[in-house]
């Protein structure tokens, strides 16, 4: 890997930035000056230092964003605002795992982790998602059972089977783990229902964090990385 490009993938400035700072000699590889941007280093054993302070490589990063409504899950958009401007990182490589409703809230992984983000989402892997889920009216025990064993939303098939816990007759928490086009919102309406409001608080292994107001986010710990790879790896 190019230096210039080493350190621009860490944060230490822009590409013109970073050559500049690697031109006055700022920047050493194993102890060594050294004024070329061009220069090739292996960044997994080759020592960077940035005015003396060591730079270590991060060749992932994974962020859990609580997604608000209004903000739209992708990486570019022409009429709203995406969850990528919402994420500080110069990094150009970061998407969102999955897709959440412009009006649906929360959970949501964010990565330049391709390998990762393909598991997580493959239908072969079966990785739960669940929702908090605002309804317009109170499911007797008919409508329970129809979402549990899978409801006709339109599709070839039936829905699979769903997960439901009722919290109250407002609202209640569903899982699923398949990603179907506007999913919770068909499910719903397939046993007479409406959706009122609808909050995704785990996806796999990861749990939102509730310190994240809307709109806020942060890296996720070693421990939940670990967590997902085991997802990505199990089965």
């Amino acid at each position: 890997m190019r230096l210039d490009k080493f350190l621009c993938e860490m944060n230490v400035g822009t590409r013109s930035q970073v050559k500049d700072y690697i031109r006055k000699g700022m920047v050493t590889v194993n102890e060594q000056i050294v004024k070329k941007p061009e220069e090739k280093i292996e960044p997994s054993t080759d020592v960077i230092a940035f005015q003396g302070e060591r730079i270590a490589y991060q060749q992932y990063y994974y962020y859990m964003l609580n997604k608000p409504a209004g903000v739209v899950s992708a990486t570019k958009d022409n009429m709203d605002k995406t969850v990528l401007e919402l994420i500080a990182t110069k990094r150009n490589d970061i998407f969102p795992v999955g897709r959440l409703d412009k009006d649906t809230e929360g959970l949501l992984l964010l990565t330049n982790d391709g390998a990762l983000a393909h598991n997580m989402l493959s239908p072969k892997k079966h990785v739960d998602k669940t929702y908090l889920v605002t309804i317009k009216k109170e499911l007797n025990a008919d409508e329970i059972a129809a979402l549990e064993q899978g409801v006709d939303i339109g599709d070839d098939k039936l829905t699979a089977p769903a997960k439901v816990e009722i919290l109250d007759e407002a609202h209640m928490y569903l899982t699923i783990h398949e990603g179907r086009f506007h999913q919770v919102k068909r499910m719903l309406k397939a046993v007479n229902n409406e959706v009122l409001g609808l909050k995704r608080i785990r996806f796999g292994a990861l749990f939102l964090d509730e310190r994240l107001a809307p709109g806020e986010y942060r890296e996720l710990t070693s421990q939940e990385v670990d967590k997902l790879h085991e997802t990505k790896n199990d089965g």
